[in-house]
């Protein structure tokens, strides 16, 4: 069986770039409308809790407080973040999240975890998915088949409709990878 990241790392992944850019802009004057206009994206989508607490971060507080009131993955972002102050090698590598190989089984196991009544797992890969569909272009497409594929449906050309080869790719290895964790079906 294939290495995956574990939930954390795969919110610390699925979040770099947002992680990243937040540590490099915060507290740097010469970045402030940079930092302002990562924290203003993040409200505009949800995030108002996160950004009150990296607010927080930015003015210097660095206590175990600064995670009251987050919910789990609030609380992962914003704890990647102080690292990445105290620590930049410690921040995650955006680029590491493109690779196929970690992609398809996080996001099989997930997928499985959320068809089979685990609400964490629902809510984790609704936030993803809802992620993924506002950066558009072929991210948008794999976010559309998310819930058919906690839904149920194994149709790889259903499925893969509209997507570019890399898109197909990754899908049928979700596919794949799905078979071997629901094993094999009734007769």
């Amino acid at each position: 069986m294939p290495e995956f990241p574990d939930r954390h790392e795969q919110i610390r992944l699925a979040h770099a770039e947002f992680i990243r850019q937040v540590a490099q802009t915060c507290g740097r004057p010469e970045q402030h409308q940079t930092f302002e206009a990562l924290l203003t994206q993040a409200e505009q989508q949800g995030w108002s809790a996160l950004v009150a607490s990296i607010r927080r971060i930015a003015g210097g507080e660095r206590d175990r407080t600064l995670f009251a009131g987050l919910d789990e993955e609030d609380q992962i972002i914003a704890d990647a973040i102080l690292r990445g102050l105290q620590d930049p090698s410690s921040l995650p590598d955006p680029a590491q999240r493109q690779d196929p190989t970690l992609a398809a089984p996080g996001l099989a196991h997930m997928i499985h975890a959320a068809g089979t009544g685990h609400p964490e797992a629902l809510m984790l890969i609704g936030n993803m998915a809802e992620q993924m569909s506002s950066v558009g272009g072929p991210m948008a497409r794999l976010a559309a088949i998310i819930r058919p594929l906690i839904n149920g449906e194994r149709d790889a050309q259903q499925l893969t409709r509209g997507m570019d080869s890399q898109g197909r790719q990754l899908v049928l290895d979700l596919l794949d990878e799905l078979s071997r964790l629901e094993g094999p079906s009734p007769s």
